[in-house]
């Protein structure tokens, strides 16, 4: 059944079906194919998969991401990180990586990050003078630091489907994020040096760049709670989520007082559609999942693996290469619940931490987002800047090199994932 469902996937892939129904019809079909199991299979996977309680700190996380960036809360992260970023050369660049880094704790979707914050940073730095397709590098690349840094919802869904804790994952995050946050201020400060761009000239009154942060800092806080509680299991990750939620409420109605009840609706309604997206995949993956169990298909490519290739740099290579060919045409989600089931056996046979495994998926499929052909990040940050997408590629070359070589440090130093 395997062998005609993977057909069946890369057809309608071709065919350009939607993610979430291709995933349910290639399972259908490989189970028609196979005459023995009956089709209602499908359907009871599909359904089983929506019961999952943890699955509730999906749609909670979202809303409380909605709710904090789209006020006045949103605004100010945006003002700290480019004042505090002014003074430096290449700062309304860098201003991109330290949003995505203080967003990251807020909406936990790259694909979010990037298009709410390039609708806003984008005109502004072509203002200044920086190239639309530097500009729209910039910004692909750097919305994936979202995902690294907590709640991160690429991670939530490893940790369903590798059953690795959610709070370790969450931690172990923290510190390949904040590597790959410098190593691209790094890149925006020598572009800027050898091009030459000119320097913010106006001086930054201390006092005003302290008022930013007290007003930053309720958002500032959110992951550093989030891991907390997750860490001394004060709760459990749907509890957070919730918490969350009521955490960014309060904050809106009483610190920010910018709620009203249109923009409530506004952002459940954004919340859940995102959601339906997402679920939609889950719902798919898990069809697709039953039948890799059904076949041992995991199973027997970790035994095939452990037998034919006996060295664990080549495998952890070898896994790096397939979820960087797997990431560029799928959306990190489908890729994530499609790839764990698989590589998380070949990982215990070699001895390849789960967290770590989970690390060096997250951030292979992060990279895919902005990798042609289908790189969501950079198509929207392209048109954003409208700007030529083989430019907009060039640019991204440093950012790009900059990302693989953190992968490889994940991948062969256990220490850069602690948790």
């Amino acid at each position: 059944m395997t062998i005609v469902m993977i057909t069946a996937f890369c057809i309608l892939m071709v065919m350009a079906v939607p993610v979430g129904y291709a995933l349910i019809i290639s399972a259908g079909v490989a189970v028609l194919f196979n005459g023995y199991v009956p089709l209602s299979v499908v359907a009871q996977q599909v359904y089983d998969q929506t019961q999952s309680f943890p699955m509730l700190a999906l749609p909670f996380f979202m809303l409380a991401g909605t709710l904090m960036l789209g006020g006045e809360l949103g605004r100010q992260l945006l003002e700290l990180a480019s004042t505090a970023m002014q003074r430096w050369r290449g700062g309304p660049l860098s201003t991109t990586v330290v949003s995505s880094v203080v967003f990251g704790g807020v909406s936990g979707s790259a694909v979010a990050n990037a298009s709410a914050l390039g609708s806003v940073l984008i005109p502004w730095q072509k203002k200044q003078g920086y190239p639309p397709a530097l500009c729209a590098a910039n910004n692909a690349t750097s919305s994936v630091i979202d995902v690294l840094i907590p709640p991160s919802i690429p991670m939530i869904l490893y940790s369903l489907v590798s059953g690795v804790s959610v709070g370790d994952l969450f931690l172990a995050g923290i510190l390949p994020g904040l590597i790959m946050a410098a190593s691209f201020i790094f890149v925006c400060w020598i572009i800027s040096v050898r091009r030459q761009y000119r320097m913010h000239k106006g001086g930054i009154r201390k006092r005003d760049l302290a008022k930013l942060a007290l007003n930053s800092l309720p958002a500032i806080l959110l992951p550093i709670l989030i891991i907390l509680f997750l860490r001394f299991g004060l709760a459990t990750p749907t509890e957070v989520a919730v918490l969350s939620v009521v955490y960014s409420l309060l904050l809106s109605l009483l610190f920010y007082r910018d709620l009203s009840w249109k923009r409530f609706c506004d952002n459940v309604v954004e919340a859940g559609v995102g959601t339906g997206v997402v679920m939609l995949v889950i719902m798919g993956s898990a069809a697709v999942g039953w039948i890799l169990t059904f076949d041992q298909a995991p199973q027997q490519m970790a035994e095939w693996v452990a037998t034919n290739i006996s060295s664990p740099i080549v495998i952890i290579l070898m896994m790096n290469i397939i979820m960087l060919i797997v990431g560029m045409p799928l959306d990190m989600p489908p890729a994530i619940l499609l790839l764990g089931p698989i590589f998380v056996p070949l990982a215990d046979a070699i001895g390849l931490d789960r967290v770590q495994l989970g690390l060096m998926m997250v951030i292979n499929l992060g990279i895919g987002l902005y990798t042609p052909p289908i790189g969501t990040t950079l198509f929207i940050s392209s048109s954003i800047a409208k700007a030529p997408l083989g430019e907009t590629t060039r640019e991204l070359l440093p950012f790009f090199t900059m990302a693989m070589l953190l992968l490889l440090a994940v991948s062969f130093i256990p220490a850069l994932t602690i948790y």
